[in-house]
């Protein structure tokens, strides 16, 4: 220990990789408090262990009077030498390599286990890349090696080190970075190999004297091992040992492991014999399953719950079509079943059952898939089964007592929360296999509950089947069913005493509203609920989304209870008993109701609705600013915007063919939407002065006008002209993304209207010309403004082409903008600019401007496209640089053809990893490629591979 003691100086950077250098890095490494030299230790240490200098100072970094710390590092320098630079080694050393591993094997298998580990892994990594041709029977050899007498080390030690080698081996195949063609023939390999291996943990498992460390070990090479995909009936022996094993509770992990990945890879269906064997084994756990529900050791019951759902889970297909043996595959379910009503509650008192809900998928899946007269056998058998599992899901859905809810942890309540989602999931997924008569089975439940007066029954009784009916209608149409009108009709006799039941009670409402705009006289039997629910905040989410869901399904319906609605809501916004998303939601849902309403009526409506927040948002304007009425102004900007998103007389967003009847004659005079937005334009004006620097207000702002412009759509035409010219007044003082993005909105959608055009072709060159202005002093610092302006002109090219032919419109600048713009480090930024350039290639033909700033300046564009590829921009964008070289290959060919060879001939352009060879085969593939857009992104994306120096390395296997 003395060793540590005194520390070394910290190496510089520029050192070489020696010995004593990489001593004094790890030293850093480990010691020096600086967490600046840390890092720089860390880095050069990096760089030692893959340069050529490893493969001689790893072997001194391992001598016996090291500390572990440095014999680590050593031992995992080999590793990435031989893992990664395979190919540098020359095949005449790998006999040398071979026996000093094993050499140095032996040596620590009394030593560090850490080092014994990491050096195992090397080894394995050596036979891996040498087997099959130069290392034919490489694991009987380690075999052998390890069970020679070596008089130096223990003979438990060396059983030891040889498990720990044989145990990484499998893992080290799986995460290796050999070729596919190479891991097909290895894994073949390693499967035949399997017969000098599991004859030797058999033994070690069945000996009286092996101790329990030994066999925890046997039985994690196992588990490792089984992975290989080898044939199960092979595992037989070893899969019953590891049962035996459960037995021991010193083993019962490792045990549980190893049998669960036996019984779990994908090809052990194939041994259908096996699979029937393995069903005794794992029912004959019911006892020792009970006893340890029965004294709470969760650990227990948990273990052989993840071996029955593996058994049953994995080969539910492939054991059901053994019709003969159906009652044994029945004893399971029912043991799965167990495990999924297993007692407590979750995640508190047990954390089993969550585990069983795939299996009842899986199950039912498999069930369904047969032809008619066998799903038909089956059906039988399992329709009791699955009603049963309704029960047991109903029951672990229930809440605790409200006494024990309260000393649980806010995790432990969410994740209950999440548990109960996943029953929820699991209900509506059993609905395909039971229909309607598992909702009139809750029906009949709930209604025998609720009319019951001599048992009275907890809340949480009644909660749990108001759930599962929500469950199921929140996605599947339950129109057609005969018993929602008796449940609309028990909904009010529910006694409401607790948050929870009354949030279940608003959500079942909700996911009932479409059938309630079928139905709408029941609208009356409901609605009262929900709007007591409003003032209270516990009901905050549950009440204002179930309102807002009525509105919105059933707004036809909903005039005669308007007036009460709106007063509600207010009420309930004036006291600010809601969080800030719920008042937004709740305005949407009133922009839903007012839509349905008379223009006079919604005016009347929305003029008492809007007028506090209008006078609010007046005091505020006169106020000086400050962070507290910042909030204050979003917030009332968001009410409006909410209200506006919604609010649409015209009905663009209805799609219900049974509103068709109900649709109101269309309505005559200006928009109440615009109404309201020219009553209150100047003060929002007055706020936008004293706020122009803020970017969420004028967000805030630009959001009001653009919810407004996508619902209104051509009725929002009378604001155009006084908008363009607040939005061009805004952006020449301070200019913003979010101006932008609106002036895109308005090219959008009023393109095509030459009456509403000219104001917004004015802002258009108003907002190209402040754009251009930034650019000269430098645009690096606004990312988000160079990126929504590229979108804007990408759209001007697609809705309006001729705004290019403006004669104060700039194109060669507006061009060298968008060049610029390529070289963002912001990926976002780029896609917009190469979004831009694919629309403007393509008119180079039918905008002369265009077509001359092109041809003039193509080069430059090429120039920079290939500097992306070459290396300069994200692997992740080069689909859109393609799509720049396919549209000029096919929109400039003839300049193309000069500019590319021009380009190329440039030394160590676009990287110095290319050859002239490579960069004219690229060439000529792309001037080659006009018509496959495909083939040119796949050239791209091979090119860029070739110019990073990573083309045929494992950081492509995923591109």
């Amino acid at each position: 220990m003395e060793r540590r003691a005194e520390a070394p100086p910290p190496p510089p950077q520029g050192l070489d990789f020696t010995v004593e250098n990489v001593e004094k890095a790890l030293h850093q490494l480990y010691y020096d408090p600086n967490i600046e030299n840390k890092n720089l230790a860390q880095k050069w240490l990096m760089q030692a262990q893959v340069s050529p200098q490893a493969w001689h100072f790893s072997w001194l970094l391992l001598n016996m009077d090291k500390v572990p710390e440095i014999q680590y590092f050593g031992a995992s320098a080999l590793h990435i030498k031989i893992s990664r630079y395979w190919n540098d080694i020359p095949a005449d050393q790998y006999e040398t390599l071979k026996s000093q591993l094993f050499t140095h094997i032996t040596r620590f298998a009394s030593g560090s286990k850490i080092v014994l580990t990491r050096l195992c892994v090397a080894l394995a990594s050596l036979a891996l890349s040498m087997m099959p041709e130069a290392w034919p029977c490489a694991v009987a050899d380690m075999v052998r090696m390890f069970q020679a007498e070596d008089s130096n080390v223990d003979g438990r030690a060396r059983c030891l080190a040889l498990l720990e080698l044989l145990t990484v081996l499998p893992e080290e195949f799986q995460t290796s970075r050999l070729p596919q063609y190479r891991k097909g023939q290895v894994r073949s390999v390693l499967a035949q190999e399997c017969g000098s291996v599991f004859p030797l943990l058999e033994q070690l498992l069945q000996q009286q004297d092996s101790p329990g460390f030994i066999k925890q070990k046997v039985l994690k090479c196992f588990s490792s091992w089984v992975q290989l995909e080898i044939p199960l009936m092979d595992c037989e022996n070893l899969i019953q040992a590891a049962f035996t094993s459960l037995q021991d509770p010193e083993l019962f992990d490792t045990a549980v492991e190893a049998v669960v990945n036996a019984i779990s890879q994908p090809d052990a269906q194939r041994y259908v014999n096996t699979l029937l064997k393995l069903i005794p084994p794992v029912l004959g756990l019911q006892e020792q399953l009970r006893q340890a529900v029965q004294s709470g050791d969760m650990e227990t019951s948990h273990g052989i719950c993840r071996i029955a759902v593996a058994l049953g889970e994995n080969h539910s297909r492939a054991l059901l079509d053994q019709v003969e043996h159906w009652q044994s595959f029945l004893a399971l379910v029912n043991m799965i079943m167990f495990c999924t009503g297993i007692p407590g509650h979750y995640p508190v008192n047990e954390t089993t059952s969550s585990l069983t809900l795939t299996f009842w998928y899986t199950l039912q899946d498999d069930i369904l898939s047969f032809e008619p007269d066998k799903q038909a056998v089956y059906q039988q058998v399992y329709r009791p089964v699955y009603f049963q599992l309704v029960d047991v899901l109903l029951h672990k859905a229930q809440f605790p007592s409200d006494e024990e809810y309260g000393f649980w942890s806010s995790d432990e309540k969410e994740q209950f929360r999440i548990y109960r989602v996943d029953i929820s999931d699991t209900l509506m997924y059993v609905y395909e296999m039971l229909g309607a008569e598992l909702l009139s089975s809750l029906y009949d439940k709930l209604g025998r509950l609720l009319t019951n007066t001599e048992q009275p029954s907890t809340w949480q009784h009644t909660e749990a089947l108001l759930y599962g009916f929500q469950s199921i209608a929140e996605t599947i149409d339950v129109n057609y069913s005969d018993v929602v009108p008796g449940l609309i009709g028990l909904i009010p006799r529910i006694s409401i005493s607790n948050v929870q039941l009354a949030d279940t009670v608003m959500f079942t409402i909700g996911a009932l509203s479409e059938w309630l705009a079928d139905h709408p006289v029941m609208i009356n039997n409901v609605l009262p609920l929900v709007l007591q629910a409003l003032g209270n905040p516990e009901l905050s989410i549950s009440s204002v989304s179930t309102l807002k869901k009525i509105c919105r399904e059933c707004k036809y319906d909903l005039p005669p209870y308007a007036a009460n609605i709106v007063a509600v809501s207010q009420e309930v916004l004036m006291k600010q008993i809601h969080k800030t998303s719920q008042c937004m939601w709740l305005m949407q849902a009133l922009g839903f109701l007012l839509s349905a309403l008379q223009v006079e009526e919604i005016l009347k409506n929305l003029h008492s609705l809007i007028t506090p927040y209008i006078q609010q948002l007046e005091k505020l304007a006169d106020e000086t600013p400050n962070p507290s009425n910042k909030l204050a102004i979003i917030h009332i900007l968001g009410l409006l915007s909410n209200l506006f998103t919604t609010l649409d007389i015209s009905h663009h967003d209805d799609d219900h063919e049974s509103t068709e009847v109900k649709k109101l004659p269309v309505q005559q005079g200006p928009n109440p939407v615009v109404v309201v937005l020219q009553q209150v334009f100047q003060l929002i004006q007055k706020v936008l002065s004293k706020w122009l620097n803020d970017a969420q207000v004028v967000e805030s702002v630009c959001a009001i006008f653009e919810k407004s412009v996508k619902t209104l759509l051509d009725d929002f035409a009378p604001m155009v002209p006084q908008l363009c010219e607040m939005l061009g007044q805004m952006y020449s003082t301070i200019p913003q993304a979010s101006a932008i993005d609106l002036t895109r909105q308005l090219v959008h959608i009023f393109a095509h209207e030459p009456a509403h055009f000219p104001p917004i072709k004015a802002l258009f060159l108003l907002v190209t010309s402040v754009t251009l202005t930034l650019f000269q002093q430098g645009p690096r610092d606004h990312p988000d403004i160079v990126d929504s302006f590229m979108q804007l002109l990408a759209q001007a090219l697609k809705r309006k082409p001729d705004l290019f032919l403006c004669s104060n419109l700039d194109v060669k600048a507006v061009f060298q903008c968008g060049v610029l713009s390529l070289k963002f480090p912001e990926a976002p930024t780029v896609k917009a600019s190469c979004g831009f350039f694919t629309e403007l290639l393509p008119r180079c033909g039918e905008i002369a401007p265009v077509g001359q700033v092109v041809h003039e300046n193509g080069k430059v564009l090429l120039q920079a496209v290939l500097e992306g590829v070459g290396g300069q921009a994200s692997r992740s964008l080069m689909d859109h640089f393609a799509e720049i070289l396919f549209a000029l290959n096919k929109h400039c060919f003839s300049y193309l053809s000069i500019w590319i060879k021009e380009a190329m001939q440039q030394d160590g352009f676009p990287s110095a990893r290319v050859s002239p060879e490579q960069k004219e085969t690229f060439s000529q593939q792309i001037l080659r490629e006009r018509v496959n857009k495909r083939r040119v992104k796949e050239m791209v994306k091979e090119f860029t591979l070739l110019c990073r120096g990573l083309h045929g390395t494992e950081y492509t296997a995923d591109y």
